[in-house]
């Protein structure tokens, strides 16, 4: 027999509404396994899109130390510097919730520190981003548009290869953040005991590479230049290492649920 609300008490229906919200909050609850998955799907996307941008196109299209040459490839191939920098927007767009699944993986950690990768990752997505305006330069500069008229053809293929230097210069000082956040995702990784401790290396490894990187190309170009690419080989092996377990693995969910439980009694 089914029973009609006026019949409940007041405190029977106050434990029957608080059993119900508890119920549907555990429905709602997305466990840290997908959420994990949804995060490797986003690294490899990001992955994916970055590789794409430099090595199928940029690559092929700049020569070094030849502007001429440069503006002519990618005015001559379009499409694919536009579909470039479209997939350089995608990474970045993709970046957003992987920060914010990084949160929630390693909030139960330490939720400053958590925060504090979230936000220096949020810098190097913003200069990143921006540094993108720098591709576009080049099209603009080659377009034919009547206010270049007063620009002779070999000022604005300059201009064209400048812009393109400072979009890899614009790249390095975004990873330097980048590099701060591996270094500080490596530590909480070690710490929270339900990812491998082997990726913590490879992670701390590619925070300082990125760093290293960096740095050399504003301090001394020379050096940067015979450090690469050689140097940019282990952080892709890290993340990408980090983006298969995420995908393939994930967490380990027990020790996921002492951690978080022990988080929240501290």
């Amino acid at each position: 027999m089914s029973v009609r609300l006026g019949e409940l008490s007041p405190q029977r229906l106050l434990i029957s509404l608080k059993n119900y919200t508890q119920m549907a909050n555990q429905s709602l609850k997305t466990s840290p396994q997908t959420i994990a998955r949804i995060g490797g799907l986003l690294y490899l996307i990001i992955i994916v899109t970055g590789i794409f941008g430099e090595l199928f196109v940029r690559s092929k299209l700049i020569v070094s130390g030849d502007p001429a040459t440069t503006a002519n490839n990618i005015m001559a191939s379009q499409l694919s510097w536009r579909i470039s920098i479209a997939g350089d927007m995608i990474m970045h767009i993709c970046d957003v919730p992987l920060m914010l699944i990084f949160y929630i993986l390693l909030r139960p950690v330490n939720r400053n520190l958590a925060l504090l990768a979230v936000l220096l990752n949020l810098v190097q997505t913003a200069v990143l981003v921006a540094n993108e305006l720098n591709l576009l330069t080049p099209l603009f500069l080659s377009g034919g548009a009547d206010y270049l008229n007063s620009l002779e053809p070999h000022q604005l293929h300059a201009l064209a290869y400048l812009s393109l230097k400072t979009f890899d210069h614009g790249f390095a000082v975004g990873l330097i953040f980048f590099g701060l956040c591996c270094l500080v995702n490596g530590y909480l990784i070690f710490k929270s005991g339900y990812l491998p401790r082997a990726i913590v290396v490879l992670m701390q490894i590619a925070g300082l590479c990125y760093l290293t990187n960096s740095f050399a190309l504003i301090l001394s170009p020379t050096i940067a230049h015979a450090l690469f690419p050689v140097i940019l080989l282990p952080p892709f092996i890290g993340e990408f290492s980090l983006c298969l377990w995420l995908l393939l693995k994930g967490v380990n969910i027990s020790k996921w649920n002492s951690q978080t439980r022990a988080g929240q009694s501290s």
